[in-house]
């Protein structure tokens, strides 16, 4: 998922359990317009973080502790990821979400822009 800088809901995405994050992260950033793209070390990959800065953004990826060569990321910026676990947090107080009762990720999707609508409306 991605959110804005006030931890509102911009874009959901759905993968399989196994599936690593990485696979969605184009996607997830496309079609948007920021000065910093915010991550956890899953997003740390080294074409990733080289289209972002095509892009003209500023990654803000912490380095993956096996890089051989890590790079610099601002720490103090990177704390405001918090804004996207706290998102998850509301969501996960919604019964239905967290609990995951829809058998057909299509509909799971139409759940999680629900919740994303209500507490957008908050």
């Amino acid at each position: 998922m991605s959110v804005d800088a006030l931890g509102n809901p911009l874009q959901f995405l759905l993968t399989g359990g196994q599936a690593h994050d990485i696979t969605q992260a184009h996607e997830l950033i496309a079609g948007y317009e920021s000065e910093y793209v915010i991550a956890d070390k899953g997003y740390d990959a080294q074409a990733f973080r080289q289209s972002i800065l095509e892009r003209g953004m500023i990654p803000v990826i912490p380095p993956r502790s096996n890089r051989k060569e890590p790079h610099e990321y601002d720490a103090h910026l990177y704390r405001e990821r918090h804004l996207v676990e706290c998102f998850i947090n509301k969501m996960k107080q919604f019964r239905r979400i967290f609990s995951r009762f829809e058998k057909l990720d299509t509909r799971y999707l139409v759940f999680l822009h629900f919740v994303g609508t209500l507490i957008w409306l908050r």
